[in-house]
């Protein structure tokens, strides 16, 4: 599966090409945030890998579908961010980060 990568640190870089090592997906990265400006930058991926700060309305879902992504990877638990009524109605499949591990919060830096 080719997957567009938006929003990428990095760590992301790092992290999700060694889980890929024996999966074989093909990941492009951009530092940019997923806008409706953005979003032409996903045609032909069949998914996309977004965060928190990435904007996923009604409208950016709709171009992503025009350009063949199918499926929508939220690097986080939150989902406020993504209209889920729409994803839906196009067949989009959405998946995100179940929980953060309890231990995970004892390592961040707040500042």
């Amino acid at each position: 599966m080719r997957i567009a990568v938006f929003s990428a640190k990095p760590y992301d870089h790092t992290f999700i090409s060694r889980a890929n090592a024996a999966e074989h997906h093909v990941f492009n990265f951009f530092d940019v945030r997923l806008t409706i400006d953005t979003a032409p930058l996903a045609k032909g991926f069949e998914g996309v890998c977004v965060f928190v700060n990435d904007c996923l309305d009604a409208s950016v879902l709709q171009q992503l579908y025009e350009g063949g992504t199918r499926l929508v990877a939220l690097r986080s638990a939150g989902f406020n961010h993504v209209d889920l009524a729409v994803a839906e109605q196009l067949g989009m499949t959405v998946v995100r980060v179940p929980a953060y591990s309890p231990t995970q919060w004892q390592s961040m830096r707040w500042p």
